[in-house]
């Protein structure tokens, strides 16, 4: 039997601010929208966006692990588009041997990250430098203040 994750659901107390976020600041395609609820396309993964208070879970350990990551090809160029937006990055970028990744929320306060995977450490600390980006500018102007 083969399995793969079909959809995946965040919930927002405004979901016409989050719709927003995940259309204009992340990029999804909107794919259709049933019984009033949106729904985006993520690498064959649809997101539905569902009214309704998020919880984020207690006494977690790590403290700050993403509810979803989204798999990018170009982390700098997300960055920038995030950077755009004013979205903050409360951690920064963080990087290992084989992936580098920034954390942020969303308007609805679900922590999010964003992913590249297989990249040359090197070239990513001289593209920091390169670029000078400010992981610790003002969140996107619908989220609200979590840190």
């Amino acid at each position: 039997m083969s399995m793969r994750i079909a959809v995946v659901a965040l919930w927002a107390e405004d979901v016409e601010a989050a719709v927003r976020f995940y259309r204009d600041v992340i990029g999804l395609r909107s794919v259709k929208q049933r019984r009033k609820r949106p729904h985006f396309e993520a690498g064959g993964v649809q997101i539905v966006l569902l009214e309704g208070r998020p919880v984020a879970a207690q006494n977690s350990v790590p403290e700050n692990f993403p509810l979803v990551a989204f798999a990018v090809d170009d982390l700098e160029q997300a960055l920038e588009r995030l950077h755009e937006h004013g979205v903050r990055l409360p951690w920064g970028v963080g990087h290992d041997a084989h992936s580098r990744w920034a954390m942020f929320y969303d308007p609805a306060g679900n922590l999010i990250e964003l992913l590249q995977e297989k990249y040359e450490p090197e070239e990513w600390e001289d593209e920091l430098q390169h670029r000078h980006l400010d992981t610790k500018t003002p969140r996107h102007k619908d989220t609200k203040n979590k840190s």
